[in-house]
């Protein structure tokens, strides 16, 4: 019978030709033969039935195919769901639940959650269950934790928590649990990116002035003293010159890790850039002086650690260090104002000799002060016409002139005549020596060149300084080239200085534009001879027509028997090797006669005449002759 009527399709027509066949018989035959007539009633409410049954069917399978979706969806849901009875223990999970904490949904339930909630967050966990179970149904709270899957290697997780009831009542926390993993990991690259110096993993500028910005409120709130320690690594660029910025990182990457062993877990290292760092002390006290005292032992203890060599891929590299030192307190002073003073502080290191702490006083802040403002007036004196040249004649020990050395001299419209010990050292560190020298040479060879129209000066030599920064310039030899060909002089008539430490910084450059100098016809002479290396082996390498002995040993003939011995050997020796010596610093009748002894012909000096300007010096020339 459920063969025969298998099918919806089938059915309906049957129905219908049965319910045909009884509309086309008449009332007669209707009643002639009853029992055909409710035979075919029984078929149609037969087929009634099966279509409702069929229908029935449907919508059973129907039901199932939902199930197993629904099924397959919490199973395989992207999210781990767990539910929690109001004792903490599992009783319900998906197969994602399973997977993300490493065990069979057999073994899982009944198990704690609190057993994989890492022990750092377990306390955490516990307040917001205990707080959930105590409030109404329909709550929703959110937290993320520290998890560890079943073989106790960690993740981090997020729990939406909603809270349900059980089919007796009972509260039921619904967790819908997420891993976090990559995203905190992202966040935390982001994080470390952001406000972490990328070489050496210390905290960077942002992340340190933020520290230092609560550390001098919680000073504020507990009245203790804390204190910056700032750290510049002396001689650092001629590392990176000579060995390349390789061999800088790993110094630097050696520097983080030994500051960060040298400091309390509570202080903050950090690095501001390039090669310096700068370290917060905090927590030391009510006392102005154990506070002093607690920063000068920690600071020193670090220049000690960074004294020790570092072995730079084989390199056995040794670097010191100059540290500024300020305390704080009560934030009383802003943290920029901070930065700037343990700034100067530093600096103040490095004047006093490197590799020494210095702490901040307001008389180094009037210095730094009167320093800012000279700067910024050396900037515009070139563009202004204020510097000058002044010249001191070069002679013979028996009073031959036959040159001069040009000198810079700097007259300020307020302050007046500056001398250039007070204004070419910031001009060195600022780079304005670089056109300021140029301008010394381009206006030593126009002299040159007007000298040449003048009998009387036409056969004289100037000497003129050049400065390291000048000849550490790629195109020096050919700047020097180009200001020759535009002036037109006759380069013999120039004689340049460098010092021992310029030349010998990296002897073989040196030698090569020094080569080149020569070739295009000027003079070399080294400058202050014996204050630098005082190497004189070197000077059988180096293309010298002159040296002069330094004004530091002549001014202690008959005062020194050693500076005299090392006047009397240089001489000496630079006379065995062709090169022509010249003594400055001459102030004495009884110098120029030991030196004349010695066989030095030429000296420069107040006994010979002072630096004038090029009017007074022109016109002393003319008055002698």
């Amino acid at each position: 019978m459920n063969q025969k009527w298998d099918g919806s399709e089938r059915r309906r027509l049957l129905r219908t030709e049965a319910e045909a066949m009884v509309v086309s018989m008449s009332p007669s035959e209707k009643t002639a033969q009853p029992t055909d007539m409710l035979m075919h009633e029984l078929l149609v409410h037969k087929i009634e039935l099966e279509m409702q049954n069929e229908q029935l069917r449907n919508a059973h399978l129907k039901l199932e195919e939902a199930r197993d979706r629904y099924i397959d969806l919490y199973e395989f849901a992207p999210v781990a769901y767990i539910t929690v009875n109001q004792d903490g223990l599992i009783s319900q999970t998906n197969l994602t639940g399973c997977a993300l904490l490493g065990i069979e949904r057999a073994q899982l339930i009944r198990r704690r959650f609190s057993q994989f909630v890492d022990n750092q967050d377990r306390d955490r966990w516990y307040r917001l269950f205990l707080t959930m179970m105590k409030q109404p149904k329909g709550q929703k709270q959110e937290i993320d934790l520290r998890m560890n899957h079943a073989d106790g290697t960690l993740f981090y997780a997020r729990a939406d928590c909603l809270l349900r009831e059980s089919d007796n009542a009972l509260p039921l926390l619904r967790i819908a649990l997420t891993d976090i993993s990559q995203q905190k990991a992202a966040n935390e690259q982001i994080e470390q990116l952001a406000f972490f110096d990328p070489l050496t993993h210390l905290p960077n500028r942002q992340l340190f002035k933020d520290r230092l910005h609560k550390a001098l409120a919680s000073s504020t709130r507990n009245k203790q003293y804390g204190a910056l320690l700032f750290i510049d690594l002396d001689n650092f660029k001629m590392l990176n010159d000579s060995l390349g910025h390789n061999k800088g990182d790993m110094l630097l990457q050696q520097v983080a890790r030994r500051l960060l062993s040298n400091v309390r877990e509570n202080d903050t290292a950090a690095r501001l850039g390039g090669d310096e760092f700068v370290v917060m002390l905090e927590d030391l006290g009510t006392c102005p002086e154990d506070a002093a005292i607690h920063v000068k032992a920690a600071g020193l203890k670090i220049l000690a650690a960074l004294n020790e060599p570092y072995l730079l891929e084989g390199y056995d590299y040794r670097c010191s260090s100059s540290m500024g030192a300020t305390l704080f307190v009560d934030h009383l002073v802003e943290e920029d104002e901070l930065l700037r003073h343990v700034d100067i502080a530093m600096y103040q290191a490095k004047v006093n000799g490197r590799n020494s702490l210095c702490f901040f006083d307001e008389k180094m802040q009037a210095v730094v002060t009167e320093r800012a403002a000279l700067e910024a007036d050396l900037r515009v004196a070139l563009a202004q016409n204020q510097l000058q040249l002044y010249f001191q004649q070069q002679t013979s020990l028996d009073g031959q002139v036959f040159g001069a050395e040009a000198l810079l001299r700097w007259q300020h419209p307020e302050r007046g005549l500056i001398l250039p010990m007070e204004f070419i050292p910031l001009a060195e560190e600022t780079g304005l020596i670089v056109p300021i020298g140029l301008w010394v040479l381009e206006t030593a060879c126009v002299l040159l060149k007007a000298w040449e129209n003048n009998a009387q000066m036409h056969p004289f030599k100037l000497a003129v300084n050049v400065s390291a920064n000048q000849f550490r310039q790629a195109e020096f030899v050919e700047k020097v080239e180009a200001v020759l060909v535009k002036t037109a002089i006759r380069p013999n008539r120039l004689t340049l200085e460098l010092t021992e430490n310029v030349m010998l910084k990296d002897i073989g450059d040196s030698v090569t534009k020094m080569l080149a100098l020569k070739k295009l016809g000027v003079s070399l002479s080294v400058d202050d001879f014996g204050t630098g290396y005082s190497s004189l082996s070197y000077l059988t390498q180096l293309p010298l027509d002159q040296l002069k002995i330094d004004k530091s040993f002549v001014r202690n003939i008959g005062v020194t028997h050693s500076d005299a011995l090392i006047v009397q050997t240089i001489i000496g020796m630079a006379n065995n090797l062709g090169i022509e010596v010249i003594a400055e610093g001459v102030e004495t009748t009884e110098q120029r006669n030991f030196l004349e002894q010695q066989g030095c012909r030429l000296g420069q000096g107040y006994l010979f005449g002072m630096p004038v300007p090029l009017e007074k010096f022109e016109a002393h020339l003319s008055k002698a002759d």
